[in-house]
């Protein structure tokens, strides 16, 4: 069994040379690359990074599963992989903004939220009142 560090993974990215790392163990994926049912952009997406729950999510087979067995090369050097980035979804990253903004400009906040659409009335009066003229 031969130990690869994650720089090692990281340059196996391409079409003619892919490798994967799935549930801590690495397979050189190259020559299934044309055979993968979901297209070999699904690999190349996988690749450089721990595909493991990319994997899992699909819902592979038993059979999959099995055909894994002839693309191992080896297992992956845990010491080598970089720390996860904590990911914040979206709509926390959004109500963190909007918090930041009532507390800071809450006020012109709620004279927007009233004067935007009166505007927008006063634009559609006027237009109708525009039109009614040129007939």
């Amino acid at each position: 069994m031969k130990i690869h560090s994650y720089e090692d993974l990281l340059k196996h990215n391409q079409n003619k040379d892919c490798w994967l790392l799935i549930s801590g163990k690495v397979y050189d994926v190259t020559e299934f690359m044309e055979d993968h049912p979901g297209g070999d952009q699904v690999l190349l997406t996988a690749a450089g990074k721990d595909a493991t729950e990319d994997f899992e999510d699909v819902g592979h087979s038993e059979s999959a599963k099995e055909m894994m067995v002839k693309y191992y090369i080896g297992e992956i050097d845990s010491s080598t992989i970089p720390a996860k980035r904590q990911y914040t979804p979206a709509e926390q990253q959004i109500k963190a903004t909007t918090a930041t903004l009532d507390t800071t400009s809450g006020f012109g906040v709620k004279i927007l939220q009233f004067l935007v659409p009166l505007l927008i009335l006063g634009l559609a009066f006027g237009i109708r009142q525009y039109t009614k003229n040129l007939d």
